[in-house]
């Protein structure tokens, strides 16, 4: 399982995550199972894990363990499994990170790092959409958006018009041919810093994972038992504040709403004022945990 994927604040967020040992708990982002093998390993036998990930890549990772059951889906979907296996969760964990392993297996192009690899990034391989499909067929006014809004892209026009103009020469199916046709903005010595901003938005857009999200948190709140735990590692801004303001408020845009006596009315409360963040040790053995955040909230109990 490291090899697919090694698993960030694995430690902090399956302690804050496990209040029962004996309870029933998500993971949301099964990836390389890494999570799940460490929440397994501190659960007793009557407890239960249901796991999800909607690439099939990862669910032929799951171990062997009658306590453990697979669900081949998006996340969005949690509350619909929830009742569908009639049960409420003591914890729900959610690591938003795109696994090492679709990284780095060129075919599944989610990296510039490898040149005229298929322009997919599809995290489920089945879905209908691919970044190609997106590149060659959104009109510029959408891709400036989706570049603004998921990428912070400096200069999204002009990204957008480059992308329009190369796809009329020919169409753009590979990361080389992205690559190539954003080459005359890429400042020297950055190159990898702005493609990284612009690959990130549209795999974003691809796999509808701002959408997904904002679901996601729906159901796992209405899914959690009372006092139960919903712990969430996000890796960019937009998520975290997603995240961030569904705690805080209730609602993914951060809108306060109070009862007739004033109160806030939210379904959770932050059990961590401020993100926990990975320790220095650990971002030298694994880059990709430099920007992670950990957020913790608890299910508010009936008053």
């Amino acid at each position: 399982m490291s090899e697919y994927h090694t698993p960030v604040m694995l430690d902090e967020s399956v302690s804050a995550l496990v209040i029962n040992p004996d309870g029933v708990y998500a993971d949301a982002t099964f990836g390389g199972g890494g999570h799940t093998a460490e929440l397994l390993s501190r659960l007793h036998d009557g407890a239960r894990v249901i796991a999800f990930d909607r690439d099939r890549d990862a669910v032929r990772n799951a171990p062997d363990d009658r306590r453990l059951t697979m669900v081949h889906n998006n996340f969005r979907f949690i509350e619909n499994y929830a009742r569908h296996y009639g049960v409420r969760f003591d914890g729900i964990l959610a690591d938003l990170g795109v696994s090492s392993h679709q990284f780095d297996t060129a075919d599944r192009g989610f990296s510039f790092r490898y040149e005229d690899a298929p322009l997919d990034m599809r995290m489920n391989a089945e879905g209908k959409t691919t970044a190609a499909d997106l590149v060659n067929g959104a009109a510029v006014e959408d891709l400036e958006r989706i570049l603004r809004l998921y990428g912070e892209v400096d200069q999204p026009r002009r990204v957008a018009q480059l992308v329009a103009a190369a796809r009329e020469e020919q169409p753009i199916r590979t990361t080389g041919d992205l690559d190539r046709a954003l080459a005359r903005i890429l400042p020297k010595g950055a190159e990898h810093k702005v493609l990284a901003k612009i690959y990130q938005a549209l795999r974003i857009e691809v796999n509808q994972e701002m959408r997904s999200l904002e679901k996601f948190l729906e159901g796992a709140t209405a899914s959690l038992k009372e006092g139960g735990r919903l712990v969430v590692i996000t890796y960019h801004s937009l998520e975290d504040r997603m995240v961030k303001n569904w705690i805080k408020t209730g609602n993914v845009e951060g809108r306060e709403e109070k009862d007739l006596y004033g109160r806030a009315v939210t379904p959770l409360v932050a059990v961590n004022r401020k993100p926990v963040l990975p320790q220095e040790e650990e971002i030298a053995g694994n880059t990709r945990a430099r920007s992670a955040k950990l957020r913790i909230a608890e299910r508010r109990t009936a008053e």
